[in-house]
């Protein structure tokens, strides 16, 4: 199952040539990942401001296939993936509305579940676990 967040290309998303800026492509993607804990119900205030539990990303990476520009409707297909009990990743196809048979950027983020203060390894939470799953089911 995917979770899909449309957005339109602000200009502040793109670089001095008119198209959007690599790294905003992920800071993009980043909104569809929030969206998506929202929709499931996960109160994005406590979430990201949680003293127990901190879910950093420990690696991304990106492909472009074409450039997209100032006013692009983007449609972002999101599919998690869990990676035992501390970690999972989210892959992320993005594609433009007119052209929505073929993805235009692809990405992938990998989060790892810690502890904030002693930045250890622990379990996710019962709530980041059913949202994983969430995406398991058809």
């Amino acid at each position: 199952m995917s979770f899909y967040y449309t957005r339109i290309v602000h200009f502040q998303d793109t670089d001095a040539a008119g198209v959007v800026y690599f790294a905003n492509i992920l800071a993009i993607c980043h909104e569809a990942y929030e969206a998506s804990l929202a929709e499931f119900g996960i109160n994005l205030k406590v979430f990201f401001s949680n003293q127990e539990i901190a879910i950093p990303i420990i690696h991304a990476d990106v492909d472009f296939r074409r450039p997209m520009f100032c006013g692009d409707e983007l449609t972002i297909e999101l599919i998690p993936k869990g990676w035992g009990d501390d970690e999972f990743e989210i892959s992320y196809q993005v594609f433009l509305k007119e052209v929505e048979e073929q993805w235009v950027a692809r990405t992938n983020t990998k989060h790892v579940c810690i502890h904030p203060r002693s930045r250890s390894r622990q379990k996710l939470s019962d709530e980041m676990r059913r949202w994983l799953l969430s995406f398991e089911s058809s």
